[in-house]
Order: C-alpha cells, then sequence, then structure tokens
C-alpha cells in the first residue's frame, strides 16, 4: 500500500483533516491583513504647502486626488510659491515647511508622517516593492527549509516571527526601519502561505484535495473583506497595524495542535513517526490503521501574482469609495473561487488556461473605457479581479500537484520566488500610470493572456495521486493506472472492519 492507499483507508478527508484546516484557516485571516493594509496605511491624503511669512500656499486649499499609492500630485502642490525673477520670469520654490494634510479620511499614515510626496512619493512604491521581495526570498528560504525540517517547524517559526514583526512595524521610528521590518514580515508570510497549504495537501486524499486546497482561500477572502471594517474603525496607521498583528500571538496553541506531515516523514524515511500519526489520524475518524500495511516512501504565478496586486493595489484609482471598494474587492474572491470548486474536478491545466483569460479580457477592454467613466471601470476591474483570483486559486492546487513530496516544497518555494517578482514589478508598473495611463493595462492584459496560451502545454493532474518521488513523476501514467488498480483491489478485498468507520 503506498500513502494515497492508506489515506484513503483511515479517512482522506475525515474528523482529523477538518480540524487541521481551522488550523491553517486562522492565520490566513491575519494573511490578508498584512498583504493589503498598506492600502491604508501608505494612502495619501489631500495636502498642500504648509504656509509660512513669506508664503500665501497656507490658504490654498487641498489637492482633491484619490487616496492612491501611487498618485502623482500636480507641480502646483509641490511648491508653495511662483516669485518674480528679473525679465518678468518666475521662478518654482519648493514647499520649506512641509505639507498639511486633511485628516477627512485618515488620522495619519505613513506618507503623512514622512512626508512621502511630491519627490519622495516613489519611496512608497518602493516600499511595496521591498515587500514583495520580502515574499520572494521567503518563497525560496522557508521552501528549502521545510524540505529539509518539516512543513509544520516552518510553519510555527513562520507565524511566530510574523507576530512579532508585525507589532515592530508599529512602532518604526523612521520609514528605512519600517520598510526593513515589512520586508521580514512578507518573508514570514511566504512562509506560512505555502507551509499551510502543503501541510494540508498532503494529509488529504486525492478526491478531496481539490476542496481543501480552495478552503483556505476562503478565508484568506474573508480577511480580505474584514481589512475594510477593521481600517474603516481605526484610522491611524499605527494602531492600525498594531490591530492586525498582535491577535497573532493568540496562536501559541499552535505547538500542541498542528501535526507534522506524515508523508513528508515517510519521505525522510522517519517510519515510526508517521506510522504513529497515522494511527492517531485513524482513530480520530473512527478508523483503524490496516494491521496488513506497510508503508513505502513513495511561470504562471509570476503572472498571477503581477495582476492580482496590480489591481488590488490600484484600488484607489478607480474614482469611488476606498473603503466599500476594497470589501468588494474582498467580497469577489468568494464567488470566484466557489467556481473554482465547479470546473476543478473537470481540469486543471483547461481552469487555469481560462480563468487567464477572463483577466485579461477585463483588463483590456478597460482600455476602450472612458477614464470618467468609474462605474464601468470598477465593474471590468472586479472582472479582472474575479478572474485571476480563480486562477490564483487553481496554480496552488496544480503545483502542489505536479512536484513530489521528495520536492515538493521546494518546488513550491521556487515557483512562489518566480510569482513575488510579479508582486514585486506590480508597484512599480502601477506607477507608470502617471505618465501613461494605458501601459499598465495592456501589460495586466497581455501577460494572462500569454500565460493562458502556456498553460494548454501543462501536464493534466486531475484525480491522479501525489507523486512521492521523481520516478513517479516521469512515470506518472504508469503510475496512475497501478495506483487506480490497487486501490479498487482494496476496497474490493480489505475486510469491513479495517475499511469502515466503527460502530
Amino acid at each position: 500500500m503506498n500513502f494515497d492507499q492508506i489515506l484513503s483507508a483511515i479517512g482522506g478527508f475525515g474528523r482529523f483533516q477538518k480540524i487541521l484546516y481551522v488550523w491553517i484557516c486562522l492565520p490566513q485571516i491575519l494573511l490578508a491583513f498584512h498583504m493589503m493594509v498598506s492600502i491604508f496605511t501608505g494612502a495619501t491624503p489631500p495636502h498642500h504647502c504648509r504656509g509660512n511669512s513669506s508664503s500665501s500656499a497656507g490658504n490654498r486649499s487641498f489637492y482633491p486626488g484619490a487616496h492612491s499609492l501611487n498618485l502623482s500630485l500636480p507641480d502646483s502642490f509641490c511648491f508653495s510659491a511662483d516669485v518674480l525673477q528679473q525679465g518678468n520670469r518666475t521662478e518654482r520654490v519648493p514647499c520649506g515647511h512641509g505639507w498639511v494634510y486633511s485628516q477627512e479620511t485618515f488620522q495619519s499614515t505613513t506618507v503623512t508622517e514622512w512626508d512621502l510626496v511630491c519627490h519622495k512619493a516613489g519611496l512608497n512604491s518602493l516600499g511595496s516593492s521591498v515587500y514583495m521581495f520580502g515574499l520572494l526570498v521567503g518563497s525560496v528560504v522557508c521552501g528549502a527549509m521545510a524540505d529539509r525540517y518539516g512543513r509544520r517547524f516552518v510553519l510555527l517559526l513562520s507565524i511566530a516571527l510574523q507576530t512579532v514583526f508585525g507589532v515592530a512595524v508599529a512602532f518604526a521610528p523612521n520609514f528605512p526601519v519600517y520598510v526593513i521590518l515589512r520586508f521580514v514580515v512578507g518573508c514570514t508570510i511566504s512562509g506560512v502561505i505555502i507551509n499551510a497549504f502543503v501541510l494540508g495537501t498532503e494529509w488529504t486524499c486525492t478526491k478531496r484535495r481539490m476542496l481543501a486546497g480552495i478552503i483556505t482561500d476562503y478565508a484568506f477572502g474573508l480577511g480580505y473583506m474584514l481589512l475594510a471594517g477593521v481600517a474603516y474603525l481605526i484610522r491611524d496607521w499605527r494602531k492600525l497595524q498594531l490591530a492586525i498583528s498582535a491577535p497573532g500571538f493568540l496562536l501559541i496553541f499552535y505547538i500542541w495542535v498542528v501535526p507534522q506531515s506524515a508523508r513528508w516523514l515517510l519521505a525522510n524515511d522517519r517510519r515510526e513517526e508517521a506510522i504513529a500519526l497515522l494511527r492517531k489520524a485513524a482513530l480520530v475518524n473512527g478508523r483503524v490503521l490496516p494491521p496488513t500495511a506497510q508503508v513505502f516512501p513513495s511561470v504562471f504565478k509570476f503572472v498571477n501574482v503581477l495582476v492580482y496586486y496590480g489591481l488590488s493595489l490600484g484600488v484607489s484609482r478607480l474614482g469611488t469609495n476606498l473603503y466599500l471598494t476594497q470589501f468588494v474587492f474582498g467580497l469577489v474572491e468568494i464567488p470566484a473561487r466557489s467556481l473554482v470548486l465547479l470546473v476543478l474536478p473537470c481540469s486543471r491545466r483547461l481552469s487555469q488556461s481560462g480563468f487567464l483569460a477572463v483577466g485579461s479580457l477585463a483588463c483590456l477592454l478597460m482600455l476602450t473605457v472612458p477614464a470618467d467613466n468609474s462605474n464601468v471601470l470598477t465593474g471590468l476591474a472586479m472582472m479582472g479581479k474575479f478572474g485571476i483570483t480563480a486562477s490564483f486559486a487553481v496554480i496552488y492546487v496544480y503545483t502542489a500537484e505536479i512536484f513530489p513530496t521528495v520536492l515538493r516544497q521546494t518546488g513550491i518555494g521556487v515557483s512562489c520566488m518566480f510569482a513575488r517578482m510579479g508582486g514585486v514589478l506590480a508597484p512599480i508598473i502601477n506607477m507608470l500610470h502617471n505618465h501613461s495611463p494605458t501601459t499598465p493595462l495592456v501589460i495586466f492584459g497581455t501577460l494572462p493572456l500569454l500565460g493562458a496560451i502556456l498553460a494548454l502545454a501543462l501536464p493534466e493532474t486531475a484525480d491522479r495521486p501525489l507523486p512521492d518521488t521523481v520516478d513517479d513523476v516521469e512515470n506518472w501514467d504508469m503510475r496512475y493506472c497501478s495506483v487506480t488498480f490497487n486501490m479498487q483491489t482494496l476496497h474490493r478485498k480489505a475486510p469491513d472492519q479495517e475499511l469502515n468507520p466503527r460502530p
């Protein structure tokens, strides 16, 4: 019996796995907070030059701009006055006493605290890119660590560091320290994402693996929506950062409740520990481990993340209420992932290609809509977010199924590294909107279309057991036929007391 056969015998998605997924889903809510909080903590409120004795700029009205991470203000709001020089020539005088910011929407943000406007406006987007670079580094480091030290250890370590450094961000004394701390938080977020997902996947049977993989995405979408409410109630960026980070301390009990991956233990020749965990899982599921069982060790993410965060971080340019739009952008993730549950059992490859095409079409259609038609633009942006969110959900399940157990975490880590390259570039590409409003949409529209075409060249993994070794991947079709035959034989011949729930 291989691992998938034993997992099916003890209950591939019983009470043990459902409890595990509760523990896996809780951190996903906090991840959504950290991923999207910069929309509020890094917002740019309306502002004007602070008045002084030689300038009447203090009476100037606020610039009525959007609360955008990447919005470039008109030059007139970066200068305090125009001084008449000889020859009727005027010279602009830069704001020498800082800026006055509207507090109508935000009490404080990183922009208002460190004056990240005008010639410093690019630092805000740079901070977002550094944070995404942290996710890139974390994907590689945490993926390799998990294959060596186990999924559980790296998951718990990442949650602990995320909480500590997330709280530290709220007390950052200056912008460079803030960026460094956010970089570390980004590293830990990758550790939580990939290890929680793989841990759940490796404990779930083939038939339920797709459903289980999408469950965590629902939790992320819930956090996405909750953030809009939390940010609405807390308008000070330091208090908001503290509010989204401190709850991580409540997860200290994970030390006692989160199990190791039995599949990883087997792949690393720790058979006795694996058998003990399998017996425990069978007991919780109301089944028994078959006594005769012998256990034997057996570029699309870049596009997804680039467009996903490009649309998400650009939400403030749509010209609608920031908090409401943020909530709806989170809400749209729920039907997107629900649709994935319906189509993913049919095909991973076609689902991935189709959803990428939907996201591409929506972004390209936005190019045809006038800039003053904010409602249509918002609708198309949500359509694009719908398609990219769905493809994002597919690619995580797809990636986990392609790599063998001995390389799964490293493979996912490298894949996430390319994904986070997209995250690093997303804020920079959004900055191009200030010079050419169509350029970001062209990029966000054409790359998913290319990805949709290339996805058709990937192998199909639907309803196939997870490969454990490189040989399993190289002989996928032969192994699939063999495992299917063995599973049918097992269910036909195994004694009732071994496979059926105890009365």
